[in-house]
């Protein structure tokens, strides 16, 4: 249950700041572009972090190779070595994975706080953006439909419908957590355009979000050193796409803005992050520098061990010239 809160004041957070932007733009689609912009800032030394570990195991993966061949059939001394390879060359293996594990619980959160109508909603209370969709979809159940508000349109799509309802003209989506009379999950009625021409802007989007996934993915398995992602990775990054472009075709088109802008930003982020690539010799100072930096668990774990042998030999412990500083 607590668990379930603080996920909720997430949403909540996520809905305030979407509120916030709309005051300032007043353009659903515009504020969605701004907000995924804002994302990927907070998001960037984890971009780069990624980015940078990825290339910096292409360019031990020769030595990893050699470690390989050495010691084959010594899982034990393969491990100890490939540990102290990472280490002298300054490489965490795992640095890469925290952006790729953001991207879905970030994901639903926006699916979450953009997907109307919600139960419970997340946009702020008496805000001009809850407004300004209340009118399209009312709080108390549906009535007439609505004219889309220009407020909720962005090149020639109305951002609360899904590609699959474009051009359809009267469209319904459905709380699942409020009921009708008949117990049937409450249904909107929405404007989504009418004909062939209202739902080419939604196909485009669409398709989009599908080839800015796939361009994506393969930035990063150029990237990857030969042989170093499992079948598993190498699967995922081909699903990923094709999965993305499904999904694309039933998620609201703001969801949709979304995910296209975040991959827009992430190709233009690699690219540049690609092409400085670091030299071997670069790692390897970086390594030296950061051995030479001791953590403060090791600092306390040497300690320890000079007051352990202090007293077995009967003489007071040695004083550090840090403990000293510190008295100072």
């Amino acid at each position: 249950m607590i668990g379930l809160g603080v996920w909720q004041s997430l949403l909540d957070a996520v809905g305030a700041l979407v509120a916030a932007i709309y005051d300032l733009i007043g353009n659903y689609g515009v504020t969605i572009v701004a907000l995924t912009v804002v994302i990927r800032v907070v998001l960037l030394p984890l971009g780069i972090r990624q980015i940078r570990s990825m290339q910096s195991m292409q360019i031990i993966q020769p030595e990893i190779k050699k470690l390989q061949t050495k010691y084959k059939g010594d899982r034990v001394k393969l491990n100890e070595a490939t540990m102290r390879l990472y280490k002298e060359h300054g490489v965490n293996p795992f640095s890469g994975c925290w952006p790729v594990l953001l991207q879905f619980p970030i994901l639903i959160a926006m699916y979450s706080v953009l997907r109307h109508p919600q139960h419970p909603p997340h946009l702020p209370e008496g805000s001009a953006l809850r407004t300004m969709i209340e009118v399209q979809l009312p709080p108390d159940g549906p009535g007439t439909v609505a004219p889309a508000s220009s407020g909720t349109q962005f090149l020639g799509m109305n951002l609360l419908c899904a590609p699959n309802q474009a051009g359809t003209g009267t469209a319904y989506l459905r709380d699942p957590k409020v009921k009708d009379a008949n117990g049937d999950p409450l249904a909107y009625p929405v404007d989504c355009g009418k004909g062939l021409p209202s739902r080419i802007p939604y196909f485009i989007f669409a398709a989009l979000m599908f080839a800015t996934t796939w361009y994506q993915q393969k930035q990063m398995q150029s990237a990857t050193p030969q042989n170093a992602a499992s079948d598993q990775q190498q699967a995922l990054l081909k699903v990923m796409p094709l999965m993305f472009g499904v999904f694309g075709f039933f998620f609201p088109a703001g969801l949709v803005v979304y995910w296209t802008t975040s991959n827009a930003w992430q190709i233009g982020q690699q690219y540049f992050m690609l092409r400085n690539r670091p030299t071997a010799e670069t790692l390897r100072q970086q390594g030296a520098k950061k051995s030479s930096k001791k953590s403060m668990m090791e600092r306390a774990m040497e300690r320890a061990e000079e007051e352990r042998k202090a007293r077995g030999e009967g003489r007071p412990p040695r004083r550090r010239k840090d403990d000293d500083e510190g008295r100072r």
